[in-house]
């Protein structure tokens, strides 16, 4: 019989939402861009922003990186940037006669990888054991980061010049990949506002510490999520891979990935238990940089958000009791 875990899910919220209207002070009209981060926090996952330029995608980074009083590194990623530079590098010290281990920026609780996309295929593939394991190892010798640990990467999409296109096991890493978008007239107004007197994030402090964020953390693990929700959950997954528009479906690995950002989206609402929809409304930011389309919808100009929108609402939402 499912049990439902018991903590305060509305303390969680409540933290969680001090922390969304401290990032929104910077980041104007932009509500559900911040609720995809704090998902990604909260699940211990990590962001894929991709916009054009000046839209906001450094900033968001960088205000969430502000709100917790925790360490953060930025690396701006260039053709020129070595993987040592982004893990760091093992140096002879010629005083001990022994080797010692210099880390790199990666060993930060938030880190922002500027214009991810500008380095070479090496460089990105360093951030690959990290992202995924939460640990560095160099000369056969492992080196864990400080936990939290968020990635929150930037590209822009526009500009090809001199970038190099994420892969598939690259892109596979990151829980969510959205895009900022332009504001609307009041949001823009208020950004113009905002530039007065001191910019904006000069303004911001923290409001959670390391040690809360890790609680929230746990507190995710914690949340239920019935029979039924995992069932709705990996039929949506498997229609993706009986889907004639897509060449390549939705892995296990996806399927995980949306069952922790759900459960992280439902803490958002001050809830223990994961809905359907807490897996729809997810659906397509955690699924749909896990897909390729076929030849011949790449050409048609079909876009894999669109492609995964159409599995959702082809997809009867159950209704599942849960205990309190």
């Amino acid at each position: 019989m499912d049990t439902v875990q018991v903590f305060d899910a509305g303390a969680v919220a409540r933290r969680a939402s001090a922390l969304a209207d401290n990032v929104s002070r910077v980041i104007k009209g932009k509500p559900e861009l911040i609720r995809l981060a704090l998902v990604c926090l909260l699940a211990e996952g990590h962001l894929l922003i991709e916009d054009v330029p000046g839209v906001g995608k450094t900033q968001l980074a960088r205000a969430l990186s502000v709100s917790i009083d925790a360490s953060s590194h930025r690396v701006q990623f260039t053709p020129d940037l070595l993987p040592s530079d982004v893990t760091g590098v093992t140096i002879f010290n010629q005083e001990t006669r022994r080797f010692a281990f210099h880390p790199g920026p990666v060993f930060a609780n938030v880190v922002l990888a500027d214009e991810i996309n500008r380095a070479s295929p090496k460089t990105q593939s360093a951030l690959l054991e990290v992202m995924e394991e939460r640990q560095v190892t160099l000369d056969a010798i492992t080196y864990p980061v400080p936990r939290p640990f968020v990635v929150i990467a930037t590209q822009n999409p526009v500009d090809m010049d001199g970038t190099y296109p994420l892969p598939e096991a690259q892109l596979d890493r990151f829980l969510i990949r959205t895009r900022v978008g332009y504001p609307d007239h009041a949001a823009e107004m208020e950004i113009l506002a905002g530039q007065q007197d001191m910019l904006p994030l000069e303004r911001l402090s923290p409001v959670v510490s390391d040690e809360e964020v890790r609680h929230m953390v746990a507190a995710v693990s914690q949340v239920h999520a019935a029979e039924g929700v995992r069932d709705y959950l990996v039929r949506l997954v498997a229609a993706t891979r009986s889907n004639a528009r897509l060449r390549l479906p939705v892995s296990p690995r996806g399927s995980v990935a949306l069952l922790r950002g759900a459960r992280a989206h439902a803490v958002l609402d001050g809830r223990n238990y994961v809905t359907p929809e807490d897996v729809k409304t997810l659906s397509g930011p955690i699924l749909s940089h896990r897909v390729i389309l076929t030849p011949d919808e790449e050409l048609a100009g079909t876009r894999a958000d669109d492609v995964i929108a159409q599995i959702a609402a082809d997809l009867p939402v159950p209704h599942v009791p849960q205990r309190r």
